[in-house]
């Protein structure tokens, strides 16, 4: 694979059970080294897709290719090349994590002892267990579990991580070590997770899609997405008589839609506007020709992806970027 190339990519993939269509029609992309968030409620087809792809359950219609690979024909190979982590990671609680370790490395590698040390060792350090390495892990936290179970997953280098819901279980900080730990396995590999925290989601993906109903509804680069598919919107709050601002948005033929919150003091105004050159010149001075109004916000609306994702699931829109 070159550096610009998909490490997934599906083409109609679906799945039915009977009368239940799980998943519908799936054309997705999954640049390399990109950390990847796979979002939608319980019952979305995440989980399907999953299984689709580590060739643990056969489409109904459609195909698609991890690595290049048929994910039908190859799912051995791919398979080898792959980590998984699992919601809830199950362990042998009498060991510890670096014999847990020790024995997971020995499937992939052979070779000199101190090679295959070397690897634990710097496997420890990446997910921060190097100083709890010697504990029995019916002592570990529920953190510390998951972060064992990266260690665990891609301990054998590999070239996609699957991530299923890493951080559902736990606390702030635990989900925040989850995240730093993530951005810096993106170096090495392409990370590839389901989730229902969108503030996680937020913070760490720099690709998003959005599973509904088994429909794939928004796909593409996290900026994108949180630039918004309604066209431009300002956001701005002004001190003064609301009345006045109003009437001077109103009377614009590329003001489209105006949405006033009242405030103490004055108001707050989300402006649509249907020509971003002419509202970017224009907007902010046609507010202060009158010079009792004070303008004490003024940019375009940032979007935050919860309310994108409620808009499209409880909408039924699709956005694909």
């Amino acid at each position: 694979m070159d550096a610009g190339s998909n490490v997934i990519q599906t083409q109609g993939l679906g799945k039915s059970y009977e009368e239940i269509h799980a998943l519908k029609d799936l054309d997705l992309k999954v640049p390399k080294n990109s950390i990847f968030g796979f979002l939608g409620p319980n019952g979305a087809g995440k989980t399907t897709t999953m299984k689709l792809l580590l060739g643990l359950t056969r489409a109904s219609a459609g195909g698609g290719t991890v690595f290049g690979l048929d994910i039908v024909q190859d799912s051995v190979e791919i398979r080898s090349r792959v980590g998984y982590l699992p919601q809830d990671p199950r362990f042998y609680e009498h060991l510890t994590a670096r014999e847990t370790l020790d024995f997971t490395v020995r499937f992939f590698f052979k070779g000199p002892e101190a090679e295959i040390k070397q690897r634990i060792e710097e496997t420890l350090e990446l997910v921060d267990l190097e100083d709890k390495s010697d504990r029995p892990i019916k002592s570990f936290s529920g953190g510390e579990r998951q972060r064992l179970g990266i260690a665990q997953a891609q301990v054998n280098y590999p070239d996609l991580l699957i991530l299923d819901e890493p951080a559902a279980s736990l606390d702030p900080l635990g989900r925040k070590d989850m995240m730093d730990i993530m951005r810096r396995l993106q170096k090495y590999t392409t990370v590839f997770y389901s989730t229902h925290i969108l503030d996680d989601v937020q913070q760490v993906s720099d690709t998003v899609a959005i599973l509904n109903h088994g429909e794939l509804v928004a796909d593409g680069p996290i900026e994108a997405l949180l630039a918004g598919s309604g066209g431009t919107v300002y956001s701005l709050k002004i001190k003064g008589n609301p009345e006045i601002a109003r009437s001077a948005l109103g009377d614009q033929d590329w003001v489209t839609n105006i949405q006033e919150t009242e405030l103490p003091d004055g108001a707050s105004f989300f402006v649509s506007v249907s020509d971003e050159a002419v509202a970017e010149e224009k907007l902010l001075r046609l507010l202060l020709v009158d010079e009792t109004t004070i303008v004490t916000e003024f940019g375009r609306k940032k979007y935050e992806l919860e309310e994108i994702f409620f808009n499209l699931v409880e909408g039924g829109d699709h956005v694909r970027q």
